[in-house]
């Protein structure tokens, strides 16, 4: 697996045109509520931001994605019984999730709902250090991302470190995605100002280093392609998979330089939604993506 080097300049460029940057809406980046509300809700769908080595066994709602299938089914949640707290988190078992959403009693979709509830729980006895206050722990970063990125490194669903030939290789996808989609849901206050959000690396998952090999800036071993388009179980941890995201993650930090060169200005969590958004689009949907049952993306 590697980086087409020559591809780059050409891929930064169409990162900047206006018919290469795909707009979609993010339930998990639009408020809720009041502060409180808002934050609670951006966390907890982090908190649960994983799952999609599972999609393709879940019970989708139509026209919908595995992510935007539960995005909605929480925020139905919220508007019909309130806001989520931290007390609520912490009775969560499996028969509430399959309330929340909605999944088939299978062996796999049953097997995702109870990491939900694990991780719903988990979010629930952290947040009670904060005097179960979301916004106590949104302001207890002191407007720092990597102190965010920190502090839910307590949780061990978040604590996204591989390990590779001997080497600890950090990824951190829903802890630093939080930090992003705070920023966003909070633009117009306090609560979404992050100082350093420009070090955020791409949130590595399944779907944006996919983009990149479909268009070219990846490169994926023949042997490695043909178990993706069978949809192997890609084992989390192991060297293939370990490899899509970090090699991913590296082709984005060299598409945020190359974006700078031409004169222009892109976080790398901003290019990061822009090919995840993308990657809705048919020609990527038609290729099968990588598939890991993990409970970091």
């Amino acid at each position: 697996m590697h980086i087409d080097h020559d591809q780059l300049g050409t891929f930064a460029d169409t990162l900047l045109r206006p018919d290469g940057q795909v707009a979609g809406e993010d339930p998990g980046r639009q408020r809720i509520g009041d502060d409180e509300s808002a934050a609670a809700f951006v966390i907890t769908l982090d908190a649960i931001n994983f799952g999609s080595g599972y999609f393709p066994y879940l019970r989708k709602r139509d026209g919908m994605s595995g992510y935007h299938t539960v995005a909605a089914a929480l925020r139905e949640r919220v508007t019909s019984h309130g806001p989520i707290t931290g007390a609520w988190l912490r009775t969560v078992d499996v028969a509430t999730c399959n309330e929340i959403f909605d999944q088939p009693d299978t062996e796999l979709a049953q097997e995702l709902m109870g990491l939900f509830a694990a991780a719903l729980r988990d979010l629930g006895v952290f947040v009670d250090g904060f005097d179960d206050s979301f916004v106590a722990f949104v302001r207890s970063s002191h407007h720092s991302a990597a102190n965010l990125v920190e502090q839910l490194d307590r949780m061990p669903f978040f604590r996204d470190v591989a390990t590779y030939r001997g080497l600890s290789i950090p990824i951190y996808k829903r802890a630093q995605i939080t930090a992003f989609d705070l920023a966003q849901a909070f633009a117009a206050n306090e609560l979404g100002r992050f100082d350093d959000l420009p070090r955020l690396t791409m949130f590595a998952d399944n779907l944006v280093p996919h983009v990149l090999r479909v268009d070219g800036v990846l490169r994926f071993s023949d042997d490695l392609v043909a178990r993706i388009d069978r949809v192997d179980d890609i084992e989390a941890g192991s060297e293939p998979e370990v490899e899509i995201r970090a090699v991913g993650l590296h082709a984005v930090e060299l598409l945020q330089h190359a974006v700078t060169s031409l004169g222009a200005s892109m976080t790398s969590g901003e290019i990061d939604s822009v090919l995840w958004n993308r990657g809705a689009g048919a020609r990527y949907k038609a290729i099968p993506r990588h598939r890991s049952r993990t409970v970091f993306y």
